[in-house]
């Protein structure tokens, strides 16, 4: 008979205790470090040659207070969490988002009649498109949060079609991820690393758009080979029972479209158009920056026009039509906002919770009924956003108990006489490892490149090998280490337990990880533009 395994939390505190006995083991040391200013934006980095010993800092009672800090730390992810799950909840007592997902079915299946395009499927290409959308979201801007709010949709979609809610959280948050360590334009990971190294900003671009093709072309094809299997037998999902939350949902709810009075949409409408108006009058261009390249466009301006058209045209067919819209122009506000006016979870959060308040008005909800289905929504999600604050307890004893300098410093020393394929497979190997304690890929960079830079000079390797290690070493295991909050939170939306994500997501990233050692390699081996 096979044993219970442990609940996520159980397998959080544990962790946290093997930290905890690591501060007894390894002595601490410390790092000198600097502020310089990197892109623009004032960074804390490393001092070459000023690693010393510093008096341990054993944990012990720490173990439980590590709780607290963890939820201190990742606070504005518990409470992007809880708005968006309160948020999505009186938007989904309208039914909109089920309105809409079975008349994309419809579509679907009207599309399947075509001889060609069922034959080439209609659901891979659907599939494809959406993963496409984000790994260039990924790979351009460095989306990671956002997917968040993303998983909500993404996973009642992905059971409707057939799938699990693996495939839901592979559509939005794998697929970023995978764009992420492919990253040819991110400013936070490959513009800060690449700022540290001195060598000049998105340059290599040729090679790195190779990189994120292949690990695409990888990623898309097992994800596409694993949702066929669960498509054509869903209890082979490792998650077929937990996913019975999502199929009982889809199952209760009526897809008929509940007639709702359209007067309080009306107002809805009328209040939320004067405000884009204002809003396009103070923000008339919007700096959208790829790569060292800059577009100003009035992209606020078009965008309100675009809503005010399509808000007018959905309400005169139904409420639960002009919600969807106001969810769509959400998101694309969401993504002009985060390209062109430097938004993050702060205003991602308020963003949700203008949509989900004005999504109860226009489904004639009164005050006290928005803030009960709030309510309900933020109780449902908890356990998704507490998660997150246990989770960072993990990196929080680590920092406190002053051993991730040490481990970092030892490590790069004791691997500077292996040559260069044997140096650059250890550098890669530390990144990989180092991502499970400083999952901040900003952070990692800060605090191992002027290190490894300085390495990478030592055995005559390009400093742009350098970047790319760390690119890789930090993008992969984002999709599997708890420490990352972001992981941690999409599960928790999707419900789906830690140990059953580690059993599906192990040898994918094991595979990913293999696939970026071999595109190190031709950095090292062959002459590449820019490396």
């Amino acid at each position: 008979m096979l044993k219970k395994v442990p609940h996520t939390y159980v397998i959080i505190f544990f962790l946290i205790l093997i930290c905890a006995t690591l501060t007894w083991l390894i002595p601490g040391g410390e790092f000198e470090r600097e502020s310089v200013v990197v892109n623009g934006v004032e960074r804390s980095i490393i001092k070459n040659g000023s690693f010393h010993k510093t008096d341990s800092q054993l944990q012990t009672w720490q173990v439980f207070s590590s709780f607290f800090d963890g939820f201190l730390r990742t606070s504005n992810i518990i409470v992007l969490i809880l708005m968006i799950g309160g948020s999505f909840w009186i938007l989904n007592d309208s039914k909109s988002i089920d309105i809409g997902i079975f008349s994309f079915l419809k579509r679907l299946k009207r599309l399947e009649q075509s001889k060609l395009l069922a034959f080439i499927g209609v659901q891979n290409i659907v599939l494809i498109s959406i993963m496409t959308i984000f790994s260039l979201f990924g790979a351009i801007f460095g989306m990671s949060e956002e997917t968040i709010a993303f998983t909500i949709i993404f996973v009642p979609l992905a059971i409707s079609m057939g799938y699990d809610s693996i495939v839901g959280v592979s559509l939005c948050f794998v697929a970023a991820a995978m764009g992420f360590a492919g990253a040819f334009l991110n400013p936070f990971t490959l513009g800060v690393a690449q700022g540290l190294s001195d060598i000049p900003l998105f340059s290599g671009l040729e090679y790195r758009i190779i990189m994120w093709a292949v690990i695409n072309l990888f990623g898309f094809a097992y994800i596409l080979r694993y949702a066929a299997k669960i498509r054509k037998d869903p209890t082979k999902s490792v998650v077929y029972e937990d996913d019975a939350y999502w199929r009982s949902r889809n199952e209760t709810t009526a897809v008929k479209e509940a007639r709702i009075k359209p007067t309080a949409a009306w107002f809805a409408m009328a209040i939320i158009s004067a405000s884009l108006i204002l809003f396009s009058f103070f923000n008339p261009q919007s700096t959208i920056a790829i790569g060292n390249n800059q577009f100003h466009i009035p992209a606020i301006p078009v965008a309100t026009v675009l809503f005010i058209v399509m808000g007018a045209l959905t309400l005169r067919h139904s409420v639960q039509y002009f919600i969807l819209t106001l969810l769509t122009f959400t998101i694309v506000f969401l993504v002009i906002g985060v390209m062109g006016h430097g938004w993050y979870i702060k205003e991602i959060a308020t963003i949700f919770l203008a949509m989900g308040i004005f999504a109860g008005i226009s489904a004639n909800n009164s005050p006290n009924a928005i803030t009960k289905l709030f309510l309900d929504g933020a109780k449902d999600i908890l356990p998704a956003a507490l998660i997150v604050g246990l989770a960072r307890g993990i990196v929080v004893i680590l920092e406190d108990g002053k051993i991730i300098d040490t481990i970092l410093f030892y490590v790069s020393n004791s691997m500077q006489n292996f040559g260069e394929i044997g140096t650059v497979g250890i550098m890669y190997l530390i990144q990989t490892m180092l991502n499970v304690f400083i999952p901040s890929g900003s952070g990692q960079a800060a605090l191992t490149i002027p290190i490894m830079s300085q390495i990478s000079d030592l055995i005559g390797i390009s400093r742009q090998t350098t970047v790319v290690i760390f690119q890789l070493g930090d993008g992969f295991t984002n999709m599997i280490t708890p420490t990352s909050g972001v992981l941690i939170g999409v599960l928790g939306v999707a419900r789906i337990p830690y140990e059953k994500w580690f059993k599906w997501a192990a040898s994918f990233i094991f595979m990913l990880i293999v696939i970026g050692f071999l595109l190190i390699l031709p950095t090292i081996l062959m002459e590449l533009n820019g490396f």
